[in-house]
């Protein structure tokens, strides 16, 4: 189950977050010597419709293979027209949840990105509604 939807209020100032200007490596180590430390807006980096974005804690496990775990915060953009093969959150007859959307041939699915979970297809009478499209994934890792 996943809990409601939290509006993402847009503060007056930017949310500034340092940044590195080099990529880092995360299979060997690179030098970290002369990297020059700027600043970006991360709302700016994140956010391209504010009054349209929402962001949702994931609870369970369907949506790890594609890095959303449990636990996990999503950042969700009403705005952006859902499409075949994006990230997408759905409600179903009511109930929340985080799947793929695949559309073909005028039908739809929704899979897990966790190969115990079956793919929903919608029956007869169920009421289906792609409520938005996961633009970022938000996921702390313990300190």
């Amino acid at each position: 189950m996943l809990s409601n939807p939290l509006p993402l209020v847009q503060a007056s100032d930017p949310l500034w977050v340092q940044a590195v200007q080099s990529s880092v490596a995360a299979g060997f180590a690179s030098p970290a010597e002369d990297h020059q430390v700027d600043r970006i807006d991360l709302m700016r980096q994140l956010v391209k419709h504010p009054q349209a974005t929402f962001f949702i804690r994931i609870s369970g496990d369907s949506m790890r293979d594609a890095g959303i775990l449990d636990g996990s915060v999503v950042l969700v953009d009403r705005a952006i027209k859902p499409a075949h093969g994006q990230i997408v959150l759905a409600v179903i007859d009511g109930d929340f949840t985080c799947k793929r959307l695949y559309l073909r041939a005028g039908r739809m699915k929704l899979r897990a990105e966790n190969p115990t979970y079956p793919d929903i297809i919608p029956k007869d009478g169920q009421t289906v509604e792609i409520w938005g499209v996961v633009v970022a994934t938000i996921h702390q890792h313990p300190t």
